[in-house]
């Protein structure tokens, strides 16, 4: 095998985008942060570590040349890895894994333990998955002190603040989720627990749905809730009061999603080793107590050539990524001693896809339509079965997965399988980045965005597709580039076809059904589970989510995360049935955590830098200083600044505020990109107004700004991620 250390001579074609991503997530860099790799030497490093495993099963295996596969399969971005096995194969951590689930019982013991294990996989850069649905519920008796049990959501708020103090000095944030079974006496809080949009902001939740229970509310019959400490019924209560709850919850802020927990059970391939009872951060990966998963998505627009699916690549492509993913599981070096036990036992693998939507543009097929629903589903079948065949040869050759004996696949069919699992549609927002393609399973994010770069100036990017099909069709300007940056659309204007309009709907063009459709179109043939977010307007109903989850549990999907636009925009106030004749509004606290962009702008007082700070639900504060200025002016510009976030926090719109701070003047304006500025409130006014726009633009209302970046954070594979950066919160 080559080392490692020595420069690759190939070359990959990245978009700038990508590059900048991979300098600040990826790269080896020195002591003072600069890049000591290029793209091509991470792919080497990643190749070459991967392709040692061949050695651990036959000693005289061309390890070089299997490395030259795996580079030459990242290099022409056919297929990426998961992000940790990109950032650290071949590196001191080597902890190659993105997700776990942990145990938790009924007992402060395993808790703490759990804590304690949730703590050493977060400092390694990974999610983790729980289930509480064990711990017995608030106000139950506690035995061993002649106490009260304080429930399972006042622990999830203990790992809520644990992780918050993890991830302060990671590279990678930790993220958690927290599952609770439907039947638990405690589920109607815990479906309400994150309506206060200040709590569990490290926890995505899910609510285990079984199919008593989804029959109970067919019938529209009571359902009983059971005390997992006695195993006894506690209360009988409607379904559909539970299930009204939960609709109500994700209408409001997008949590709790649902899982259908029953069918992923039915999905279990060792169902010996005990019941699946949580998933990874993003719902996509259900695990058994102590595994791991090893992701990994291969980039669809790269298997379309002509207007045609090249299955014979698609085919050459998943079985080198099945290959790679198993060697991952060999060399990766596990946080945990059970978790390497478990995840060398089952050996489970998801391959998954990236790059749907375009490939479907590029197969002239709109997202919503049949043509798409069964293009997905004849891709997503021939990669499963591929993956199988790969896994089965490679169980041949190197030994079936160890607790094969009792699986599914235990019997003469299968005589040989090497993985437990070997599909799962993972989201690839940060990989969808580095590969210049539209992520996961998704529609299209937008076919134009900004992107911020050095020295506080906007870079607008237009889907590189889209201007290919503008050209080809001959209605390509100038002038329409411009119009496109100005409204962030293509369905107003009168100079796009109406067939291309079709073909470029982005993911808040799709009417929720057709996001389901998809997802379940992929389903059908994903050992594990897809990841997926399902958008609704604004206007959007409760019934209309009512709905949704309905028709989700029929079309076989086993789980749904959605995410209403503009949900978390505000904090609804609840007062009850009684009448009122005045509400006091009081700002919400301040939280320990924001996330902020700074913008110069030119005053004629000098140069005024404004900082605007956001959280899960919308901006929150307003800084604002003068570069060298001191006394009046600067006391001034900081009441300003209180009084904007005093405003902020106690939910008056930030168009309110611009709006009374636009065109105040004072005696000396000042130009900048060739608009006026008036005063410094002016310019205050003019930064909130920039930053709710670029908000607007991207199909999502006050989420907040990336921390990294600057761009706009929005909802997508159910998680909060950044289309400029590749920044998401869930890793």
């Amino acid at each position: 095998m080559s080392s490692p250390k020595k420069k690759s001579k190939k070359t990959t074609v990245l978009t700038p985008n990508a590059r900048m991503v991979l300098e600040k997530r990826y790269l080896k860099k020195d002591a003072d942060g600069n890049p000591i790799e290029t793209p091509a030497d991470l792919f080497r490093r990643v190749a070459d570590t991967i392709a040692r495993a061949d050695l651990k099963f036959d000693p005289n295996a061309d390890a070089g040349k299997t490395a030259r596969m795996f580079e030459d399969l990242m290099m022409h971005l056919h297929f990426l890895p998961n992000s940790p096995t990109l950032m650290n194969a071949g590196r001191r951590l080597g902890q190659l894994a993105a997700c776990f689930v942990l145990p938790i019982e009924d007992s402060m013991e395993s808790i703490f333990e759990t804590l304690k294990h949730t703590a050493i996989i977060h400092k390694t850069g990974g999610g983790t998955g729980f289930s509480f649905s064990k711990i017995r519920p608030q106000n139950d008796m506690v035995l061993s002190t002649a106490g009260i049990s304080s429930g399972p959501i006042s622990f999830m708020t203990v790992f809520d603040v644990a992780t918050e103090t993890v991830k302060q000095g990671g590279t990678r944030r930790g993220a958690n989720m927290g599952i609770l079974r439907v039947d638990h006496p405690d589920v109607e809080a815990f479906v309400t627990a994150k309506n206060d949009l200040s709590r569990l902001n490290n926890f995505n939740i899910s609510v285990a749905l079984t199919r008593e229970f989804m029959e109970a509310l067919e019938q529209d019959a009571p359902f009983e809730l059971v005390n997992p400490r006695s195993e006894k019924p506690v209360a009988s209560v409607p379904a559909k009061r539970i299930f009204d709850a939960i609709v109500d919850s994700a209408w409001r802020t997008g949590d709790p999603g649902v899982l259908f927990i029953d069918r992923i059970n039915e999905d279990n391939p060792i169902p010996h080793l005990g019941a699946v009872e949580a998933t990874n951060p993003c719902g996509e990966q259900p695990l058994l107590p102590y595994e791991s998963c090893t992701l990994g998505s291969i980039n669809l627009t790269k298997m379309v050539t002509g207007g045609k699916i090249r299955f014979d690549r698609l085919k050459k492509t998943v079985h080198a990524a099945v290959h790679f993913l198993d060697n991952v599981v060999e060399v990766n070096r596990y946080p945990l001693s059970q978790i390497e036990k478990m995840s060398m036992g089952t050996r489970k693998i998801g391959l998954g896809v990236m790059g749907f939507a375009d490939m479907l543009i590029l197969l002239g097929i709109p997202y919503d339509s049949e043509e798409a629903v069964s293009t997905a589903e004849t891709v997503m079948a021939f990669i499963q079965a591929e993956s199988r065949k790969a896994s089965g040869a490679l169980g041949k050759k190197r030994g079936n997965f160890p607790y094969y004996a009792g699986s599914r696949f235990d019997g003469p069919d299968t005589p040989h399988m090497r993985n437990a699992t070997t599909t799962t549609i993972a989201p690839t927002g940060t990989l969808s980045i580095i590969a210049g393609t539209s992520s996961g399973i998704e529609p299209l994010f937008a076919v134009a965005h900004e992107r911020h770069v050095l020295d506080g100036k906007t870079l607008y990017e237009i889907h590189p597709l889209f201007i290919q099909t503008a050209k080809k069709e001959g209605f390509y300007s100038d002038a329409l580039v411009r119009e496109i940056v100005a409204s962030g659309s293509i369905h107003s204007l009168d100079s796009v076809p109406e067939t291309v309009k079709q073909l470029f709907k982005t993911s808040h063009d799709i009417a929720p059904e057709w996001h389901v459709r998809i997802q379940a179109a992929f389903q059908k043939y994903t050992d594990n589970a897809v990841s997926k977010t399902v958008n609704f307007p604004q206007n959007a109903t409760r019934e209309d989510v009512n709905a949704l989850y309905r028709l989700a549990y029929r079309s076989g999907c086993k789980g749904v995360t959605l995410y209403r636009y503009g949900s978390r925009a505000r904090q609804v106030l609840n007062i009850g049935t009684r009448k009122v004749e005045s509400v006091q509004v009081a700002p919400r606290p301040r939280p320990e955590r924001t996330y902020g962009i700074t913008q110069r702008i030119t005053t004629g007082c000098g140069k005024l830098y404004v900082t605007i700070n956001s959280d899960d639900t919308g901006m929150c504060e307003v800084f604002a200083q003068m570069g060298k200025t001191g006394g009046c002016a600067s006391s001034q510009i900081e009441a300003a600044g209180r009084l904007i976030s005093l405003a902020l926090r106690s939910g008056v719109k930030v168009e309110a505020i611009a709006k009374q701070l636009i065109g105040i003047r004072c005696p000396s304006p000042a130009w900048q990109n060739g608009k006026i500025v008036l005063s410094c409130p002016d310019a205050i006014a003019q930064v909130l107004k920039a930053v709710t726009h670029a908000n607007l633009e991207a199909g999502d209302t006050m989420l907040g700004v990336c921390p990294d970046c600057g761009g706009v954070m929005t909802h997508q594979e159910g998680c909060l991620v950044c289309h400029a950066c590749g920044f998401s919160k869930c890793s």
